[in-house]
């Protein structure tokens, strides 16, 4: 069975940090991507960030690159977003995905999620 479970989310003030943590069952770095997307209250759900292993790509929207840092520990199947200097626009439920082979932010094409874990950014 898959099973993508987040952990890491809270409230954190304007600067701040918060790293997410994604524990992967059921499927391999070798044949999925996997990423993040994010829904904000009363928008749509957006990709974030997302690596594959299988073609070395790693993907960033323009509004983190630089600020959100994606890894994974694959002894202990987990993919990480480490998020620093955080901003109210960061707000919003933080899903972990999963998509065979290549990176996608196109929410249809995503195989796998997360159930989600709500991040906070006072201002």
């Amino acid at each position: 069975e898959v099973q993508l479970v987040e952990s890491g989310g809270g409230l954190v003030e304007t600067g701040g940090s918060l790293r997410l943590s994604c524990v992967v069952h059921g499927l391999t770095f070798d044949d999925y991507a996997i990423g993040w997307f994010r829904q904000a209250p009363g928008k749509e759900r957006e990709g974030v960030s997302c690596f594959s292993r299988s073609d070395g790509t790693t993907f960033y929207r323009d509004s983190v690159r630089g600020r959100f840092i994606i890894s994974s520990d694959e002894t202990k199947n987990t993919v990480y977003l480490q998020m620093n200097n955080l901003e109210p626009e960061d707000t919003a439920v933080y899903y972990c995905i999963a998509h065979a082979v290549f990176c996608t932010i196109s929410e249809p094409d995503v195989d796998y999620w997360g159930q989600g874990t709500q991040v906070t950014v006072s201002s």
